[in-house]
């Protein structure tokens, strides 16, 4: 019996080492290296501080051992270059910059918030002077405040904040890097090793993934989703007033036209665009979606009660939803100047050649005409009773009755008081109004 006991815990604790160094394997496999390669291209924006922060945090959840960004853009928006800054500095991953292209203006910002930084070569880092939307510089406050962003993030990792500086100020001369007095430094890979902002320079993925040990690594690479680069397109400063004025042309122009056409279908997709985008971005909260909803609605009851307070509120919180939308509400209320501007041109153009018989209009505008041809009449025009006699039936003071040839009609005198049953002849006819004189006999 004690044999065959022995015999069973044998068995048992083979089968529970066995297992125990295949969980073992499986661990060691499983604990194997893992590099993410997130890429920042494109305009800095704030659709891509949405992909940025949706990267990152699935490296976190996979236990990323290192995050390197592929950066390769000619910069964007300060408020959303701070914004990615904050998730590089927040994330406790090690993380690289790989500069395949340029990181220029806020991408090189980016890069300086890296842990460590390589370019490929003919790559070019730097040119990070602050400039307002119509290209003109900032003003000081907004300089001031970008230039020591740069230092900090330089500093962040050692590096020598001059060369930031210069960058992101015009004013410092450094001839040797081809950064003249009113000229911003651009770093090449070899000036960036040079002044130690970048650790080497790298050929491909390969030869940086050997650079920093990872060669071994398992490799993981996240791109946009069908959303997110929707939402990067929308979100653009130039495409968000292009977008408004194809929506207020569309619906302004489906006014005029019969049925629910292309018109329509274009305004409405291009607000849809609008609001999607926006709304993926993290621009647009769900109080702009239900301001807008409240503005379609009530924009539809004018149509039913012709008021329009309910029409100019509904426009109103339509207006209000696109700007609360917005990231920078100049920029948003410049694009809606805009595309007001196109439709009302649109629509006085439509209206110089409305047709009434079309559109929505028909059920507003009332095109039935009470012509004479149709046998609508005003009055009766009886110029025949000219020269007619009769006999007054009642005082003339000076209207009255009469009756002629049997016919009672209402008259007046031509100012004289005429008694009851005096002969009276009729002078005049204007309208609806019968001109009498009371006929007096000389023998």
């Amino acid at each position: 019996m004690r044999k065959g006991i022995y015999s069973v815990l044998i068995i048992l604790l083979s089968f529970m080492w066995i297992n125990y160094g295949q969980m073992s394997a499986d661990e060691h496999e499983e604990s194997g290296t893992i590099v993410y390669f997130i890429p920042v291209e494109e305009e800095v924006e704030r659709g891509l501080v949405s992909f940025l922060d949706r990267s990152i945090q699935e490296a976190e959840e996979n236990f990323a051992d290192l995050i390197v960004f592929e950066i390769d853009t000619p910069g964007g928006r300060v408020d959303s270059a701070n914004e990615i800054a904050g998730l590089l500095s927040s994330t406790q991953i090690p993380s690289a910059a790989y500069v395949t292209s340029q990181a220029l203006s806020a991408g090189s910002y980016i890069a300086l918030m890296a842990d460590e930084i390589y370019m490929r070569p003919g790559s070019t880092m730097g040119a990070s002077g602050v400039i307002t939307g119509d290209g003109s510089a900032a003003d000081a406050k907004a300089q001031s405040a970008w230039i020591s962003a740069m230092v900090a993030a330089a500093e962040r990792n050692d590096r020598d904040p001059l060369y930031a500086r210069a960058m992101a100020d015009d004013s410092i001369d450094m001839p040797e890097y081809g950064a003249g007095e009113g000229s911003f430094l651009t770093l090449s890979p070899q000036e960036a090793v040079e002044v130690e902002y970048a650790e080497g320079i790298s050929e491909n993925r390969e030869a940086l993934l050997e650079t920093l040990g990872y060669d071994q690594a398992e490799i993981y690479e996240t791109s946009p989703t069908f959303s997110e680069n929707i939402a990067r397109f929308v979100t653009s400063p130039v495409v968000i007033p292009i977008l408004l004025s194809v929506a207020s042309i569309g619906l302004i122009v489906e006014l005029y036209s019969p049925g629910f056409g292309i018109a329509g279908i274009m305004g409405a997709s291009s607000l849809v665009l609008f609001f999607y985008g926006h709304l993926i971005a993290g621009f647009a909260g769900y109080e702009s979606l239900i301001l807008l909803l409240v503005g379609l609605v009530l924009i539809i009851l004018e149509f039913f009660i012709p008021s329009g307070i309910l029409g100019i509120i509904g426009g109103g919180a339509i207006l209000g939803a696109i700007l609360l939308s917005g990231a920078d509400m100049g920029h948003m209320a410049l694009s809606i100047g805009i595309s007001l501007i196109m439709a009302i041109i649109i629509a006085f153009i439509l209206f110089k050649k409305l047709d009434t018989n079309k559109g929505i209009f028909r059920h507003l505008v009332l095109s039935d005409q009470t012509t004479t041809e149709l046998g609508y009449v005003t009055t009766v025009n009886r110029n025949e009773l000219v020269g007619e006699e009769g006999t007054a039936l009642t005082y003339l003071r000076p209207s009255g009755t009469a009756i002629f040839n049997d016919e009672r009609l209402d008259v007046v005198s031509e100012g004289s008081f005429i008694d009851r049953n005096k002969p009276i002849k009729i002078v005049k006819v204007e309208g609806s109004r019968i001109v009498v004189r009371e006929i007096t006999h000389i023998d």
